[in-house]
């Protein structure tokens, strides 16, 4: 006869129906057999036994049985020895063992509680008094799998919860066009730059953008492709960001900015004629335009954030420099602090 045998193929290792299920560590088969016409009738217990106790621990971890009866002697081993290792073993910690001994003897029951016995019969008990022991033990561990199982869903969908407003935070934080940040992270950001500027007193840059003759462009070939070069623009803007606190936005319409924290007025300078030519270079066609390609126009501005300035300070001088280039020609580049020199 095989080492190991049931009425029911084995569970696999987490159940999933949270049913009866009762393992039977004894090297005697009249015992195993006993046992198992005791519980022929019950249908809501599914029973198994194995009579090699090298197999127990394994046999039990894949189980996942609901309670063990354990014989306390075993040839090579004993019982004492394989509760501890049930106790041991992080998948059956906390799985119900009743002891079954031949001996009535108050020190054994002590002793098998102390490696962590939850019960001890003396076998073999009456059929009723056995089913009842099984049942109760079985419901207790049940409601602890149970318990278990609802803090898991409700920590998984906590974290699904989470992520997902994560995830709609940032789709709202988004511009659904272009797919850089919109004007409400563009203002969030700024306000957190600003003050982050004046904790570091660090320099702040900030870069205005706007497509030149953009209205012309979206008349001559629709708005479809006025969608893709605004798309094409957001990509160049980002491309030539150089650090993770950098942030590219659509301002407006077709207006961009760039936020650049820790940032000098020479490195706004540089990032910004980058820019500009970066998308001259494309060379898109944009007929109705002086160079007859699609370009941009840069206004920067740049502080060291302190109690004495403002964002809004900020926001006008970078507005004003682009104004400027709009106004004498387009397609340049213009810090605010040449406003008063700037000649074209």
């Amino acid at each position: 006869m095989p080492e190991f045998s049931s009425r029911f193929p084995a569970h696999e290792a987490a159940l999933t129906e949270f049913k009866v299920s009762v393992l039977l560590v004894d090297d005697q088969l009249i015992i195993a057999e006993a046992i198992r016409r005791m519980m022929g009738d019950q249908q809501d217990i599914e029973f198994h036994y194995v009579t090699d106790p090298r197999l127990a621990l394994d046999t039990a971890v894949r189980m996942q049985p609901t309670v063990i009866l354990q014989d306390l002697v075993l040839p090579e081993t004993d019982g004492f020895a394989l509760i501890k290792q049930y106790r041991e073993h992080e998948a059956l910690a906390h799985v119900p063992v009743i002891v079954l001994s031949a001996r009535d003897d108050p020190k054994l029951k002590a002793y098998s509680f102390a490696v962590g016995a939850n019960d001890y019969v003396v076998k073999l008990p009456d059929k009723l008094e056995l089913l009842a022991r099984i049942r109760y033990h079985s419901n207790a561990h049940i409601s602890r799998l149970q318990r278990d199982q609802a803090f898991r869903f409700l920590r998984e969908s906590q974290k699904n919860l989470a992520e997902a407003n994560i995830e709609l935070q940032k789709l709202a934080a988004l511009d659904g066009l272009t797919g850089i940040a919109n004007r409400r992270r563009f203002d969030d950001t700024l306000q957190g730059e600003w003050q982050r500027g004046q904790r570091d007193k660090e320099p702040l840059s900030l870069l205005f953008c706007d497509i030149d003759n953009f209205k012309k462009y979206n008349d001559h070939f629709g708005h479809l492709a006025g969608d893709l070069c605004l798309k094409k623009v957001a990509a160049v803007l980002t491309e030539h960001l150089k650090r993770p606190a950098d942030l590219a936005a659509r301002y407006g319409g077709e207006e961009f900015a760039l936020i650049l924290p820790e940032t000098d007025t020479t490195g706004a300078m540089q990032i910004a004629e980058a820019c500009r030519c970066h998308l001259e270079n494309l060379q898109i066609d944009h007929p109705e335009s002086a160079k007859g390609i699609v370009t941009i126009s840069i206004g920067v501005a740049t502080v060291v954030p302190s109690p004495a300035s403002t964002m809004e300070q900020l926001i006008n001088r970078a507005d004003q420099a682009l104004y400027t280039v709009k106004r004498n020609g387009r397609n340049r580049v213009l810090n605010a602090d040449e406003l008063q020199d700037q000649v074209f």
